[in-house]
């Protein structure tokens, strides 16, 4: 007996440590909390509806997650800007289980991959490996957005950061919206960020990043996200239909680039290039493992770990943007 308990423990520690896993625990009521009324009167305020579908994009070297939610018009608007409190590995896209990379590139979110019974209070699922991501042989699994403060290739909030994301998204899904697209990015796609990385191995796969960056920047529209020729291709109509094998070249496009989209990544494109030829692009930083948003640092080197761990008011957390000394936070070990 004792052996066979000894032996399931074990192959319950070795699948939590595969990734940011969850762990059944008995459910109370924080995955039924209602909207907060600050966040419901902000939705108001911007002419959203609780049930309007939603947008989720993922900075890490900024250390921000963003909230945005269709308004009336039918427009994604920016509702809100949580501080991420840690993210684990470096910037580049997860390859391979047990790197403790946070993934980046294309995800889409549906209902079943809400956690409410998370080992880190709440929790959403990313759904990597994606399409294109398990066809390029990457593995990994439970690669979620959680709260704790901790992370193993995830990105973690404050409890209560994640439990107001949690509750907008539980909504958008009841309200019909059949899945929410999540786009996570190595850092925001500007001139200045692309020149200072532009000689990161990953510059490629960033600047196929970018294209659905800037389509969102434009049309404040999902992007349609398809796969082929080994990369993401966005807002695209194939002659003969959606590519089937996101190895395979791409099919003939039955579309145009839209025309202010092509203009933005020009500009952007020329913008980099001065950056580079005149000599004022910074330069990249190493980073050790991960990053944290600057308010969350301010914290731990004000009070230490054990404080951060404890915190969980975003209200007691002040969100301001990274200065350039801290534009490349190193997170400590975990």
């Amino acid at each position: 007996m004792w052996n066979a308990a000894k032996t399931i423990a074990v192959g319950v520690l070795a699948i939590m440590l595969s990734g940011c896993v969850s762990s059944v625990l008995s459910v109370d009521n924080k995955a039924t909390q209602p909207i907060p009324a600050a966040l419901l009167a902000e939705m108001s305020k911007k002419s959203m509806s609780p049930s309007a579908p939603i947008l989720v994009r993922i900075f890490k070297q900024e250390s921000e997650l963003e909230i945005w939610k269709q308004d009336r018009s039918g427009r994604y608007a920016l509702l809100k800007t949580y501080p991420m409190c840690r993210w684990s590995g470096k910037l580049g896209p997860k390859t391979t289980s047990g790197d403790r990379q946070a993934p980046e590139g294309f995800y889409h979110v549906s209902a079943g991959m809400l956690n409410p019974n998370s080992q880190y209070y709440l929790s959403f699922n990313l759904g990597y490996p994606n399409r294109l991501e398990a066809a390029l042989g990457y593995s990994g699994d439970a690669l979620m957005v959680h709260g704790a403060c901790s992370s193993s290739g995830c990105y973690a909030l404050t409890d209560e950061g994640v439990s107001e994301i949690y509750a907008v998204a539980r909504e958008a899904l009841r309200g019909g919206q059949g899945a929410f697209q999540v786009q996570a990015f190595p850092f925001r796609m500007t001139p200045q960020n692309m020149a200072k990385h532009r000689d990161d191995p990953n510059f490629a796969f960033w600047s196929d990043l970018k294209r659905g960056y800037d389509m969102f920047e434009v049309t404040r529209s999902q992007p349609k996200v398809s796969h082929c020729g080994r990369r993401y291709v966005f807002d695209t109509e194939f002659q003969g239909g959606e590519p089937r094998d996101p190895l395979a070249a791409c099919p003939p496009v039955a579309n145009e680039v839209h025309p202010a989209i092509a203009s933005r990544a020009e500009a952007d494109r020329l913008a980099m290039e001065n950056l580079i030829s005149t000599g004022t692009a910074l330069s990249a930083h190493s980073y050790l493992d991960g990053g944290m948003h600057p308010s969350f640092r301010s914290l731990l080197e004000r009070s230490g770990e054990n404080a951060l761990a404890k915190r969980t008011s975003l209200t007691s957390v002040p969100i301001s943007r990274p200065s350039a000394a801290l534009a490349d936070p190193h997170s400590p070990r975990e």
